[in-house]
C-alpha cells in the first residue's frame, strides 16, 4: 500500500475519528485537558506505527500533562482502537504535539495589534 494511496487516506481518516472519541470519552487521567484536539493521523503503510499530532488548548502546563498522559494510556487506547477498526495490525501510537493553532492564533493577534497601532498613529496625525 503506498503512503498516499486511496485505502491510506481512508484509515488515517477512521483512526482519526476513533481516536478523537476515545481520547474525548473514553480516558479517565486527569491530566489530559478537556480541550484537546486530534489534528491529523499518519498511519504508516505496514500498519505497524502512527503517528498522531494532538493540539491543547491551554497553557505549557495542560500540554506538558496531556502528553504525559496520553503517552501513558497508549496501551489503553490501543486496545479500544483494536476493538472498533478491524486492521490487520493496530500501530503503535506516538503523540506528537501540535503548535500550529495557538501559534496561528497568536498571530492573528499580532497582527490585530499593530492593525490598531496603525489606525491610533493615522488618528494622531489628523
Amino acid at each position: 500500500m503506498r503512503k498516499n494511496s486511496i485505502k491510506n487516506t481512508r484509515i488515517n481518516g477512521e483512526v482519526q475519528k476513533v481516536l478523537a472519541e476515545i481520547i474525548r470519552g473514553g480516558i479517565k487521567d486527569p491530566r489530559i485537558h478537556p480541550l484537546t484536539s486530534v489534528i491529523d493521523v499518519e498511519v504508516a503503510p505496514d500498519l505497524k506505527t502512527c503517528k498522531a499530532w494532538i493540539s491543547v488548548l491551554g497553557d505549557d502546563e495542560a500540554v506538558k500533562d496531556t502528553l504525559a498522559g496520553l503517552n501513558s494510556a497508549e496501551g489503553y487506547i490501543r486496545r479500544q482502537l483494536a476493538k472498533t477498526i478491524n486492521l490487520r495490525n493496530t500501530p503503535e501510537i506516538r503523540f506528537i504535539m501540535d503548535q500550529s493553532i495557538a501559534y496561528g492564533v497568536s498571530m492573528s493577534k499580532k497582527i490585530d495589534d499593530v492593525i490598531q497601532d496603525m489606525d491610533h498613529t493615522k488618528e494622531g496625525q489628523e
